[in-house]
């Protein structure tokens, strides 16, 4: 079997050590004679899989002991709706703040529009989402429940290098794309949300972490399996979960402490963003489609300058066994993303493909 190098955008590629053990242990559990994905969510066994997600997601992150993760139905998009559901009723106002860096932010913002008294804060729309807007946080409305970004854009290739002082408002972060990434400080948001299936396991599953004090708010129409109360209490287990993606999640989180945890692993994100911007940088044949201030190092965008060349660039990219490069049909060209699981090696070898296409096609 030839394994491609997966520049997806997600489902995104999982370590490969990952996938052995799962595909290892899909038919006989610990020995049980039964898959995890066959027994309860309630066993023992269960219990331990949960218990030791939720340990290794604290040790690896480094999230203070006054937040709470919740494991919830979904993925990213659900969020949408469960944070003005879950954060509106803070305020009597029932009012939100959106910066619109994106199209995940833009929807964010119109789904929360169903709840309350949403504005957009900031936007870049003007500059098609190729930097993160200036956000004057001083302008916010005090009566304000919380205030919603998206901190790393995948279709665009931006991200929040630093993020906005809310004070007293809660800040709401969308991190799906790059949740254990690279180090935060935990403690500067209220609600972090991120899909699994970028970083984290596969689809279909969001890791919600939020401060406790912002328990116990939600509207009253919401519905029991989108009030994060409920989920807190009753450890994610309301109804029977996603067993699987969360067992999934706990074998990424192993594999993530084996590389060296968070440090070692953003800087090695760093290095292999480095190369492919450095590529795109050293020639005119390549043009990044982010500002340079605001490059995501997950999601590497870039268009041919000749835009015809386009399809063959991918083509013959997919042939040479770099797959899913074509880019969103929102900014076109190419994109890379390059979450955590992606080896140096498929960054060197995008590089050495991107040289070699521009020596014969420059």
């Amino acid at each position: 079997m030839k394994r491609v190098f997966n520049f997806g955008a997600g489902p995104a590629m999982l370590p490969t050590s990952v996938m052995e053990k799962a595909r290892d242990e899909f038919l006989d559990f610990n020995g049980m004679g039964a898959g995890l994905i066959e027994i309860s969510h309630r066993s023992k066994e269960f219990d331990a899989v949960i218990n030791g997600t939720d340990e290794l997601f604290r040790e690896l992150s480094g999230i203070p002991d006054n937040y709470r993760i919740l494991y919830v139905h979904g993925g990213a998009q659900m969020q949408f709706a469960a944070i003005p559901l879950n954060l509106l009723g803070l305020k009597p106002a029932h009012k939100a703040a959106y910066v619109d860096s994106g199209n995940f932010a833009q929807l964010a913002r119109k789904e929360a529009s169903r709840f309350g008294n949403v504005v957009c804060a900031a936007s870049s729309e003007d500059t098609n989402f190729d930097r993160i807007p200036d956000f004057d946080v001083s302008a916010l409305d005090p009566e304000t429940s919380y205030v919603h970004i998206t901190s790393n854009n995948t279709i665009f290739g931006t991200r929040w290098n630093s993020f906005p002082n809310t004070g007293d408002i809660p800040l709401v972060a969308d991190m799906t794309s790059e949740l254990l990434s690279r180090k935060l400080d935990y403690n500067q948001f209220g609600v972090i949300f991120a899909g699994l299936q970028k970083n984290l396991g596969p689809a279909g599953l969001a890791c919600v972490l939020v401060r406790e004090d912002l328990l116990g708010h939600a509207l009253p129409t919401t519905p029991s399996l989108l009030d994060y109360s409920v989920y807190d209490k009753n450890h994610s287990l309301t109804n029977t979960n996603n067993t699987f993606a969360i067992y999934m999640m706990k074998l990424v989180l192993e594999w993530l402490k084996e590389q060296g945890g968070v440090d070692a692993i953003e800087a090695r994100n760093e290095h292999k963003a480095k190369l492919i911007y450095d590529a795109i940088d050293a020639t005119d044949f390549y043009v990044g489609s982010a500002h340079k201030d605001h490059r995501s190092i997950m999601n590497v965008t870039f268009n041919l300058a000749n835009a015809d060349l386009n399809d063959t660039f991918l083509k013959e990219a997919n042939a040479a066994g770099l797959y899913a490069l074509k880019g969103h049909r929102l900014v076109g060209g190419a994109r890379a993303s390059i979450y955590n699981a992606m080896p140096v090696e498929g960054c060197e070898q995008l590089v050495a493909f991107m040289k070699d296409f521009e020596k014969r096609n420059g």
